[in-house]
């Protein structure tokens, strides 16, 4: 579905919302305790890359960027799993083109084959940050500074899966420069925040007319990091492009004498006979050398634990 409009500012109908919010935290809760029960803990470090809002934030990226300095392997859901996208979702398509190694289904079930591995490097769990069944040993949450806690308010009021106070029990939190702060990030004292920068990679020279569209949380994050767009198409988040809508964006590219561009993320869902006509712009994360410092020490204290 697309993001709300009513999750980045509070509003008449987020407050409207609010009970339904108290009644889904509740119901969460109780899932959340039920499922507590036996966590598996992993042979191998099991490094958490997750975040408190619903999708959006930048977090694949930054699993991507951990996964290469480290060697290691991922895993994650899959979330929307299709035969475009050979069954294992855009997500982990578009990481698995980068030449990691990514398991895809049962987090809980690809942890523990991981482990029977004579491999010690850490393993990266993309998401899952409120799934009790597994034992994290590093706990990272990734905000971005554009979009902050959104309208601070719980599902479906707002973008939060869970309260903000949840954050004073992560082991660090990684925070994604935007030029347009939110002024409300107030982040907890003591807990380590690190920050990194997202530089876009236009395929397309400055001055080329674009069409831009996009199927992710947030599609106007993407929008504004192009140049010379001449029209915007914005579809819900892991959408599925049918061939109406694919020849609909060719005949808009087409009337505005421009190029198709779109995410990654996007382009990986595409029929494979239309991706060499239409090209994606490539996301870039850099994290400050201070953070992998900081994790590798995290990373020994963890095997150190293990083994001791």
């Amino acid at each position: 579905m697309k993001t709300p409009w009513w999750f980045l500012s509070q509003n008449l109908m987020a407050w409207i919302l609010i009970p339904v919010s108290w009644i889904y935290y509740l119901f969460g809760k109780i899932v959340f305790l039920f499922r507590k029960k036996n966590p598996l803990i992993s042979r191998r470090p099991v490094i958490c890359v997750g975040n408190i809002l619903a999708g959006g934030v930048g977090k694949t990226p930054v699993v991507r960027a951990i996964a290469n300095r480290f060697d290691s392997p991922i895993v994650m859901r899959g979330y929307k799993k299709n035969n475009k996208t050979g069954n294992i979702g855009d997500e982990a398509t578009m990481l698995a083109r980068s030449g990691l190694i990514v398991h895809v289904g049962n987090r809980r079930v690809n942890i523990s084959l991981l482990n029977n591995q004579d491999e010690n490097t850490p393993i990266v769990m993309d998401d899952g940050l409120q799934n009790p069944t597994i034992n994290k040993d590093i706990k990272l949450v990734v905000f971005d500074e554009g979009l902050g806690f959104g309208n601070g308010l719980l599902l479906p009021a707002g973008p939060l899966r869970q309260p903000k106070k949840v954050l004073k029990n992560v082991d660090a939190i990684i925070v994604i420069k935007n030029s347009k702060k939110k002024k409300d990030l107030k982040l907890p004292d003591g807990v380590p925040v690190f920050y990194a920068t997202n530089q876009t990679v236009s395929p397309y020279d400055e001055d080329e007319k674009l069409v831009a569209f996009a199927g992710i949380g947030y599609p106007k994050k993407f929008f504004n990091s192009l140049q010379n767009v001449v029209a915007k198409r914005a579809f819900a988040d892991h959408y599925q492009y049918t061939a109406t809508d694919i020849e609909n964006l060719f005949i808009l590219a087409e009337k505005k004498g421009a190029k198709l561009i779109t995410t990654e993320k996007d382009w990986v869902r595409l029929p494979i006979e239309i991706r060499d006509k239409i090209k994606y712009a490539r996301l870039d994360t850099v994290i400050e050398n201070t953070f992998y410092d900081w994790l590798k020490e995290k990373i020994d204290y963890a095997n150190f634990k293990k083994t001791s």
